[in-house]
């Protein structure tokens, strides 16, 4: 086992902490907001009164998440070595805010919010149907989020202390600049640092963002929707998900980087790993459709269970495993949430 000593602030994850407000609707409610399962994307006005038709909904449930946060609890839940994950974030100072904080505390997850006097805690409404979900986020104070709070010293040395930092593609849309700073911090100093493609809208909108920050990314998630819509953007014309991840794998790289490796989950259908010019893929854990409570998270918990093993130097096929068994579990609950402990070896 390892000793926690030197796995101290070992990851550092940072973007978006989102509380989920959570509830099984139906296709009405889908149509009547005009949104879509397997979708996630930023709120417009026309959304803002889904939120308290949710919060009223016998089912509701109020959970900790964001895609960069649920991966880091994910992490740490894995991982079990008290206080080897650390986030960075914006909430507001309110009760959504201090429900984040004691959520991110009984994780293990040493959280520096940046706290916004102004703004509510973001909120991102997940609209469940057959297991299915749809993500409307309305980023509120996670959108405030500044440089000047990574800069102070007690928060970057939760950067100079990470040898991985994650940071989800989500946070582009926020601060581009902070991304930059870690980026090019992790690059100097030989450290590793990964990202996630997050949603079609992304790689859509904030191509150029996306773009600058690349060349300094060593492992790049995403699913096959998501680096679909990658590829289109760019005109690369094939939707097959192996070529795209070669093609992901062998974009320009930071000088000072050696190679990036692109994961991508693809539901139900194996994992597509690409590194060195070759593709490999990885079988995921099949569950029987009874089963399945709900998809959101699975893929940020596939993200989580894979940093578990990497940062422990284990093998990319171990890592993919983890990743695996970690979304197995998710997706067997509402939410992003997990049992006491993991079953996983």
């Amino acid at each position: 086992m390892a000793t926690s000593s030197n796995y101290e602030g070992v990851l550092l994850g940072m973007g978006n902490p989102l509380l989920d407000i959570s509830a099984v609707v139906d296709d009405t409610f889908l149509t009547k907001y005009d949104i879509k399962l397997n979708n996630a994307i930023l709120a417009e006005d026309k959304h803002l009164p889904m939120y308290d038709e949710l919060a009223s909904k016998g089912n509701v449930e109020y959970i900790a998440g964001g895609a960069t946060q649920n991966s880091i609890r994910v992490a740490q839940w894995m991982l079990q070595i008290p206080g080897s994950t650390s986030y960075m974030g914006c909430i507001g100072k309110d009760k959504f805010g201090e429900e984040m904080k004691k959520n991110v505390q009984a994780a293990g997850v040493t959280a520096h919010y940046y706290e916004d006097e102004a703004a509510p805690t973001g909120t991102c409404a997940v609209c469940v149907v057959g297991g299915e979900r749809s993500l409307v986020a309305n980023l509120s104070a996670a959108n405030c989020y500044k440089s000047e709070h990574l800069k102070k010293p007690e928060n970057w040395a939760l950067v100079e202390k990470a040898k991985y930092t994650y940071i989800a593609g989500f946070f582009l849309t926020v601060s581009p600049d902070s991304i930059q700073l870690v980026a090019e911090h992790a690059a100097v100093n030989n450290k590793v640092f990964l990202m996630n493609l997050s949603a079609p809208f992304i790689c859509e909108f904030f191509r150029d963002a996306q773009e600058k920050v690349l060349p300094y990314v060593d492992y790049i998630f995403g699913n096959e929707t998501e680096a679909q819509i990658f590829a289109k953007v760019r005109g690369w014309e094939t939707e097959n998900v192996e070529e795209i991840a070669l093609k992901i794998s062998q974009l320009p790289l930071a000088s000072g980087k050696q190679k990036r490796i692109a994961v991508i989950t693809q539901g139900a259908d194996p994992v597509v790993v690409a590194e060195d010019g070759q593709v490999k893929t990885f079988p995921v854990i099949l569950l029987p459709k009874e089963k399945l409570v709900d998809t959101n998270g699975a893929g940020d918990a596939f993200v989580g269970g894979f940093l578990s093993q990497l940062v422990q130097q284990k093998s990319i096929e171990d890592s993919v495993k983890a990743g695996c068994y970690a979304a197995n579990v998710i997706i067997q609950r509402s939410g992003c949430t997990y049992p006491e402990k993991p079953d996983f070896n």
